[in-house]
């Protein structure tokens, strides 16, 4: 990381740092919950009867891989590299939207697919407006601030982990043993 274009904190710009670093928590924790909470209701569709296991399409590793990657970008202070990396992770989770166009997997018809879909589109929405906040990064890089938009590159690795892992392995059974409904 090229050091000379970073400056250390004022007293004044520390104190924004600390209070831009508890506003993330914060925000942290309110996505948390949203997830949370529809990660709960995923569950509880899942276990009705007209729900169905979607294939999960290859590219989602792809992503997962990339999406990784831009976390060590941003973690190692590689903003260009770590951007270029949360860009190539829409990419890629678009082409396994297009993936699952093309099996007949759509938006409408099976629980599983709409909140595949749904959950997909939030977690992008998260990355693309972590674009914005890293943008802003790049046009005030103090290490402060490139801290603060690492822990969010790894947050949303995390969720997107969470996310990955219960599409893969909450099936409609997995889902009924879970609610307690008996077939």
């Amino acid at each position: 990381m090229n050091t000379s274009a970073l400056h250390l904190a004022t007293p004044d710009e520390a104190a924004r740092e600390r209070a831009l670093s508890v506003g993330l928590w914060v925000f942290l924790v309110v996505v948390t919950s949203l997830f949370s909470l529809f990660l709960a209701a995923y569950v509880m569709r899942l276990s009705s009867p007209d729900a169905t296991a979607i294939p999960m399409p290859w590219q989602l590793w792809l992503s997962t891989a990339v999406l990784a990657l831009g976390s060590a970008m941003m973690h190692r202070g590689q903003l260009i590299a770590g951007g270029a990396c949360a860009v190539g992770f829409l990419v890629v989770q678009w082409w396994a939207w297009q993936a699952l166009q093309v099996a007949n997997v759509v938006l409408t018809g099976n629980p599983a697919a709409s909140f595949f879909y749904l959950l997909t589109a939030l977690h992008g929405l998260h990355v693309a407006g972590g674009l914005v906040a890293w943008a802003n990064v790049q046009a005030e890089p103090t290490p402060g601030r490139i801290a603060l938009c690492a822990r969010y590159w790894h947050y949303l690795l995390l969720l997107w982990a969470v996310l990955f892992a219960a599409f893969a392995w909450i099936t409609p059974d997995v889902a009924r043993a879970i609610c307690g409904v008996t077939a």
